[in-house]
């Protein structure tokens, strides 16, 4: 049983207990619940978080858990009925001037981030199993930044110095053409995805964009009031023919890319076509934005990776690049960087610090006691040998269970993308799956425009174990075979 299902089941359990209790009565200690029920503290301590947040219980430090009074006699599980609405239907008509539903536009972003149920195998995260992050790591690291000096203090408003330094030989290289000014502290890649489209076009303006691409920089892009271009992508990357036809025709300021391991085809942008990419970006006196979210996520076989674009970027700024640690480190761990020169950064830095003010400053110091720790290198090396296991046993999982969907793939990331035959629906074969007990993404979504053909994107990296994957494989062919022909 895994620890969310724990949690769920030892929640129910107390809400049977607590309704005999009366009011103001003390629930029994944690190291007796802990006996009791066979479970870890960790359980404990969130079973009774679940119960404090419904309102059946208060938490009085060092005097316990109580029966919150206020729940005398309603049902178990329940929580205070709310107070009925007034007509809301004025703001309909309130929000029509804007540019449309934001839910729509969220929708993707939404479906990435859903938590299935506990008898659901997750195929769809972006973001790995809890069992892949260094929680111990993280844990030291948070309480080693709260006890540094000035751990509470406002920050700088571009982030701390050391970190924008780390970063910046993270990136660029020791001695490498990117400094520590040329950093800015983000709170995460989808929010430096924000900054960075906000920033750099002007609302209305087309943005070129690969084909297909991460869903979050198509939601991105719309609601920043942006039109998205889409350019599509092959085995080596985005067509760069294509690519320099797109901004001749449009005459777009600004392309988006995923260079390593692109989301969700998992193509590498070849050699060739760095060059180009870059060549074609300037003659077009344009922005590339350089989306690095799988840099950590190498798999322990892979070849030597490719520099970032921006590392190749000794001459003119045309680079915006974009790194994030959430993906190996922890969704929670909101800290990543943007990195340009001259006015291009001065936008980025005008337009963050309007949005949020500045990264807190305990995450920043937490990020540099997490990266500075001898263990992060180790937990890097023993992600890398668990995503190989998990796409070894996911990739022969679909040669034998649905032959001919896989075509190629790259040893990164953490998703694979199967093409599905023509006719297939791929969101009736998404809510079909979600019936058999597996949690897949449709390929729609992933694009900007009219899908040449019907996808799938599978994520190997989210599910609990390589057996979970291997059983979330045989799931979807079940689905598959019960689609109407």
């Amino acid at each position: 049983m895994n620890e969310r299902s724990s949690v769920a089941e030892l929640a129910d359990r107390l809400r049977r207990e607590v309704e005999r209790y009366p009011e103001g009565r003390k629930l029994p200690s944690s190291r007796v619940l802990v006996e009791r029920h066979q479970v870890s503290p960790v359980t404990v301590s969130r079973a009774i978080a679940v119960l404090a947040a419904e309102g059946l219980v208060v938490s009085r430090p060092g005097a316990g858990v109580f029966r919150a009074a206020a729940f005398a006699g309603r049902p178990s599980g329940t929580a205070a009925p709310a107070a009925r609405p007034g007509d809301l239907s004025w703001q309909e008509v309130a929000l029509s001037a804007d540019s449309g539903p934001r839910d729509l536009l969220a929708a993707p972003v939404f479906a990435t981030l859903r938590v299935p149920p506990p008898d659901v195998i997750d195929l769809n995260s972006g973001y790995p199993h809890a069992s892949l992050l260094p929680e111990r790591l993280l844990a030291t690291a948070l309480a080693r930044a709260g006890r540094r000096p000035g751990a509470w203090e406002r920050p700088p408003t571009d982030g701390l110095t050391e970190l924008r330094g780390w970063f910046a030989r993270d990136i660029g290289g020791t001695g490498g053409p990117i400094g520590t000014g040329d950093v800015l502290i983000t709170s995460g890649g989808q929010s430096g995805l924000t900054v960075a489209m906000r920033s750099l076009a002007a609302p209305g303006a087309p943005v070129l964009v690969e084909s297909p691409t991460y869903s979050g920089i198509l939601a991105v892009v719309r609601a920043a009031g942006l039109r998205p271009v889409p350019v599509p992508v092959d085995a080596d990357g985005v067509r760069t023919d294509l690519l320099a036809d797109a901004f001749e025709a449009t005459r777009a300021r600004v392309f988006v890319c995923q260079p390593l391991f692109q989301n969700p085809t998992g193509a590498v942008l070849s050699p060739t076509r760095r060059s180009e990419v870059l060549r074609i970006a300037r003659a077009a006196g344009a922005f590339i934005v350089e989306d690095d979210f799988a840099r950590l996520l190498i798999h322990a076989d892979a070849p030597a990776l490719p520099r970032p674009l921006a590392a190749d970027d000794d001459q003119d700024g045309v680079v915006v690049h974009l790194r994030s640690l959430t993906k190996a480190a922890s969704p929670n761990l909101r800290v990543g960087a943007l990195t340009a020169r001259g006015p291009a950064l001065a936008r980025l830095r005008a337009t963050q610090v309007v949005d949020s003010f500045f990264v807190p400053r305990p995450l920043q110091e937490a990020t540099l006691e997490l990266v500075a720790d001898p263990g992060w290198a180790r937990h890097l090396r023993a992600l890398g040998a668990e995503l190989r296991t998990r796409r070894t046993a996911t990739v022969a999982a679909l040669h034998r269970e649905l032959p001919g969907l896989l075509d190629t793939y790259r040893p990164g990331g953490y998703h694979l993308w199967l093409r599905l035959p023509d006719g297939v629906d791929d969101a009736a074969l998404t809510a079909a799956a979600l019936r058999a007990g597996v949690q897949v993404t449709p390929g729609r979504p992933y694009h900007a425009a009219e899908p040449p053909a019907p996808h799938l994107r599978l994520s190997y990296a989210a599910a609990e174990s390589s057996a979970h994957t291997a059983e979330g494989i045989h799931r979807l062919r079940r689905a598959y075979e019960d689609l109407p022909a």
